[in-house]
């Protein structure tokens, strides 16, 4: 039985919070410091490559976009590669439901990297190092709930050129 379900760049185990999950699971939520609650509670999407499947560098900037997923509330943070957050200016670690600013579409759009770019939320990654996205439903609708593959993914595309 495949246990994980990927959707664009992102992936979710099935298993991760369930009764069902077997000691590989388990030893991969303790070392990756994932808190993994019922999928009813929460669904954890992550991201360690962009759209195009390069993995995410820290020095690169990347534009996350979509719709807010059908939650109670949601939220994208960006963690270094050993899963500790970034040194992040005035506190901005994540964007979520309750920051995020929607345009007429209801669609959010955020940017990762190491410099600011201007009129987007911005989540810094300084340093040379991977980056893993995490995006995190809470209380998902019924629907995400039976099928995580139905989530609408936010994009995930590289801004320019990597260094």
């Amino acid at each position: 039985m495949n246990t994980t379900v990927q959707v664009g760049a992102w992936k979710t185990n099935l298993l991760a919070g369930s009764q069902d999950a077997d000691i590989y699971t388990r030893a991969s939520v303790a070392v990756n410091a994932l808190l993994a609650l019922d999928r009813s509670e929460t669904m954890y999407f992550i991201a360690n490559k962009d759209d195009s499947g390069a993995p995410l560098r820290s020095r690169c900037t990347y534009r996350v976009e979509g719709v807010a997923p059908k939650a109670r509330w949601w939220s994208i943070t960006a963690y270094a590669d050993d899963m500790f957050l970034f040194d992040a200016p005035a506190g901005h670690y994540s964007l979520n439901g309750s920051t995020a600013r929607l345009d007429e579409k209801g669609q959010f759009t955020l940017t990762t990297g190491p410099k600011e770019q201007a009129g987007v939320h911005w989540l810094p990654t300084p340093g040379d190092r991977g980056l893993v996205l995490t995006l995190r439903v809470y209380n998902p609708e019924q629907g995400l709930q039976a099928a995580p593959g139905s989530l609408v993914a936010p994009r995930l595309t590289l801004v320019g050129a990597c260094a």
